[in-house]
């Protein structure tokens, strides 16, 4: 759910600075969440059951607690689920069972939490919130993480690279509405002005959703002509005159 990097065989591609952030982050999560993955598998727990019950929490969270507006519970809840997408990484590691079907369950239901996270902000804003501005903001939010992650996936499985970093990806869409509800959820508490912080986030992710949409189906065609071109001359160099099937009969 909220991990950025490659989780139970899935590659990733990051950048040098998300690299390097990855790097510490990962290595001290790695220590903390250990024992307690190792406590887990003990228990017969398996990786995919804590992949379900992960996701599940950040549904509930989303869905139970932002419609209502109470942003800040609903950001503790779905942070605290949220680690389970380490937690299921570090089991599989210490069981040897990286594979393409964890790999697979976790990137659908990051897909499941992430739209559950946004059809909150949009029920909030469509219902108490009363705004229909920020309720199409945050399903235009919703809908545009689904497709930017989907011409990444549809990109690779017609053999494409997909070679590009998109302003804003998974990690970094997650991490400014998330953030940004937390705090604008300190609000009930008697924190003033921190309310405007949610609308600002969603506009924010929305526009860089749109960039990286763009950004990615940009890539994707220069990579398609490219990789076309390429057949092409391959073909060519393969049907040489010298080489054309009649001289090779005539010769035989």
């Amino acid at each position: 759910m909220g991990q950025p990097t490659a989780s139970r065989g899935r590659p990733a591609t990051p950048t040098l600075g998300k690299a390097m952030l990855n790097k510490y982050a990962r290595a001290f999560f790695t220590r903390v969440l250990t024992p307690f993955a190792a406590f887990l598998i003990r228990r017969g727990v398996s990786p995919d059951t804590v992949t379900l019950l992960g996701t599940a929490g950040v549904i509930a969270g989303a869905l139970v607690f932002y419609p209502r507006g109470e942003f800040f519970w609903g950001t503790v809840v779905i942070t605290l689920f949220v680690f389970s997408d380490l937690v299921d990484g570090n089991m599989a590691r210490q069981m040897g069972r990286s594979s393409r079907w964890g790999a697979f369950l976790d990137s659908t239901l990051d897909r499941v939490a992430d739209g559950a996270i946004f059809g909150g902000f949009a029920l909030w804003y469509a219902g108490g919130g009363n705004d229909n501005v920020l309720c199409a903001v945050s399903i235009f939010c919703l809908a545009s993480g689904q497709v930017v992650s989907y011409t990444k996936a549809r990109g690779e499985s017609i053999g494409l690279p997909v070679a590009v970093n998109g302003l804003v990806e998974r990690a970094e869409r997650l991490v400014i509405s998330l953030v940004a509800a937390g705090l604008s959820g300190l609000h009930t508490f008697g924190v003033p002005g921190v309310e405007v912080l949610l609308p600002i986030a969603l506009w924010i992710v929305a526009v860089g959703s749109l960039v990286t949409l763009i950004q990615r189906v940009v890539t994707v065609r220069r990579e398609s002509a490219e990789a076309e071109a390429a057949a092409a001359a391959s073909a060519s160099t393969d049907t040489a005159p010298g080489d054309s099937p009649r001289n090779s009969e005539a010769t035989s």
